[in-house]
């Protein structure tokens, strides 16, 4: 049994085939997916899914970083709004992306540093975006840290020394199919780091793994993923995935 920790199923690039590719997913071992949200617009699509397929498909409620402009405080409200109307089971995808939303960087810290408030108020986990930022991130992962604190620093794709902060300040690293890719370098890092610290996750529809690099990216496709570290830590793929799926039944609480 896998968990893909982090997908967008619930996305326009599977209007088509929604259905089919959550029956791939099942069959390709992934028992559950969990859901990060992006904002207001796609809440409706994310529950609808959950509704649809309760013990499979597990939300998150969260304002991304890069859909965090001069409306932030109405986003905010109606993340709120929805977290006291539904259960979710953390709260993300937040973080701070400097990549795409350079513009509004001191409003995407504020909001950040909201939603850890909100998540440590309400004992949930934060799943953590990280693009082009990885100091200023970290920076206040560590000032908020009170040990109430915790959750995944999602696309893990640093050095070694960033992994160790990531450990040390008590979160997981998210490892997708970016650890596949040859020239990535990840398969090194991740070789230093005890298993036990690693989730497994797609971002799909995006950063698919080798051999499907450079088309859409699914959960069935987690395997392939699982199969790397498999690979990496010389341990037989049950063993990754026992490790990784404690990892993320205790973490979200499924």
């Amino acid at each position: 049994m896998l968990i893909d920790t982090h997908s967008h199923i619930y996305s326009e690039d599977f209007t088509h085939d929604r259905d089919e590719a959550l029956q791939r997913a099942y069959e390709s071992g992934v028992k559950k997916i969990i859901l990060p949200n992006i904002d207001s617009g796609s809440i409706k699509h994310m529950l609808d899914l959950v509704d649809a397929y309760p013990h499979l498909c597990y939300p998150l409620i969260g304002l991304h970083p890069t859909s965090v402009e001069e409306d932030y405080k109405d986003e905010l409200q109606a993340m709120e709004y929805w977290l006291d109307k539904r259960k979710f089971h953390g709260i993300g995808e937040i973080g701070i992306d400097l990549y795409w939303a350079k513009k509004f960087e001191e409003e995407q810290k504020e909001v950040f540093r909201y939603q850890i408030k909100l998540a440590k108020q309400r004992n949930l986990p934060v799943v953590i975006h990280v693009r082009n930022s990885f100091e200023e991130t970290y920076k206040i992962v560590k000032e908020e840290q009170d040990g109430h604190l915790k959750g995944i620093f999602h696309c893990f794709t640093g050095n070694e020394n960033e992994a160790q902060k990531v450990i040390d300040v008590g979160f997981h690293l998210g490892i997708g199919g970016v650890v596949t890719f040859k020239n990535s370098n990840l398969d090194e890092v991740i070789s230093k780091i005890n298993l036990e610290h690693l989730v497994l996750e797609t971002d799909s529809p995006y950063l698919a793994p080798v051999p499907k690099r450079g088309k859409r990216n699914e959960s069935a496709y987690l395997v392939f993923i699982a199969q790397k570290l498999s690979e990496i830590y010389n341990v037989p793929l049950t063993r990754v995935a026992e490790i990784t799926t404690q990892n993320a039944r205790k973490l979200f609480e499924i």
